[in-house]
Formats: C-alpha cells, sequence, structure tokens
C-alpha cells in the first residue's frame, strides 16, 4: 500500500504575513523557503513514504523529483480535497498531510504519524497549543474533509466521527512546532542554541 506526503504551501510573498512585524518580504520569503526545505528533507529520510506532492501556486520552488500541484483554489481546505483525489486517482493509497513550517520536523515523527493512521483510519498531529493540526495522516481513497485554519484539531476529530472513525492523536516535538507568531520565532532561536 502506497503512502505519499502532501505538503501545501502558500506563494511565498502570502507566507508568514503575521510575521510582517519583525521580518520584511524578502526575510519572510527565505524563511518559508528554509522551512519548506527542512520539511521535504525530513519527508525524503521517512521510509514510510513512496512519494512526495506539494501543493502550491509557485512550480518554480520546487525540486524536479517532487509531484507539484497546482493551488489554484482561494480556499486551502477545498484544494486539499482536490489534491488528496489527485493522488487517489494516482493509485495511492493513504497521504501525509504535513504543513510547510515545521522546522524540528524528523523523519521517524512523520513514520509514526503513518503507523497510526493504519489503525484508525485517521491520525492528527496537533500543535503545541492543543488547538491547531500540523499533521494529518488518512487511507485514500476517502470522504474525510480537511479543515485546516483556527480551530482545526476539534474540526478535524469531529470530522473523524462523523465517519464513524476515533481519529488517533501523535504529539511529538516537531509536529507541534510550527512558526507562525513572532514569539515563535524566538523560542526557534532558543532551541538552535540549544542544539
Amino acid at each position: 500500500m502506497s503512502c505519499w506526503a502532501l505538503v501545501p504551501v502558500k506563494a511565498r510573498t502570502a507566507g508568514k504575513a503575521r510575521l510582517s512585524g519583525v521580518l520584511d518580504a524578502s526575510a519572510r520569503a527565505a524563511l518559508v523557503s528554509a522551512m519548506l526545505d527542512h520539511v521535504l528533507d525530513a519527508l525524503y529520510d521517512c521510509a514510510g513514504l513512496a512519494g512526495i506532492a506539494v501543493m502550491t501556486p509557485e512550480r518554480d520552488m520546487l525540486p524536479k523529483n517532487v509531484l507539484w500541484l497546482d493551488d489554484a483554489a482561494d480556499d486551502v481546505n477545498q484544494s486539499l480535497r482536490t489534491a488528496l483525489g489527485i493522488l487517489g486517482a494516482r493509485g495511492v493509497r493513504r497521504a501525509a498531510v504535513v504543513s510547510a513550517d515545521l522546522p524540528l520536523l524528523a523523519a521517524d515523527e512523520i513514520d509514526t504519524l503513518i503507523r497510526a493512521s493504519k489503525a484508525t483510519g485517521v491520525a492528527l498531529a496537533p500543535d503545541r497549543h492543543g488547538t491547531g493540526t500540523n499533521a494529518m495522516a488518512l487511507a485514500l481513497p476517502s470522504a474525510f474533509c480537511p479543515h485546516f485554519g483556527r480551530g482545526s484539531l476539534a474540526l478535524h476529530r469531529a470530522e473523524a466521527a462523523k465517519l464513524g472513525v476515533t481519529a488517533a492523536t501523535v504529539r511529538l516535538p516537531g509536529f507541534e512546532f510550527d512558526v507562525d507568531e513572532p514569539e515563535d520565532l524566538t523560542l526557534l532561536a532558543g532551541r538552535k542554541q540549544e542544539d
């Protein structure tokens, strides 16, 4: 059974707008690119993946060994539904949707998420606040509708319950730490100094 990763990424000029008070546009674009590179490196090292797809309006930001899926919709969740359908039509039987802003993510954490989804059908990786979802893995094809955005963890649990599934919860440091707010940059700098 093949499993692919699906990484949604906004256009570089649209990403990380909440950091505009501390980073100019070029610094935000560089941060988006650096975090995407880190996430892709972790995915390349993940033994449980047969392939990687990136959903973005900017094909030029991608290495050649990933599948580009255009993000043409205004709504990320609608785009994800379309992308998951495309992967399913290609014979992919499980997908791990992984945020592109996880600078501490490790390959073994991705494997853990995928394994957890095999037990229940859906696995969710919350952010460190316990309200958002930074990754999920699910079997394909699926009627599961993504609900990424504020409060997504509760919405994803409810979506799984609608389908008669209790979603597994995978709490791991690499999934929990995303970069959205200025204080996240401060925390990240502190963690990098510890390493």
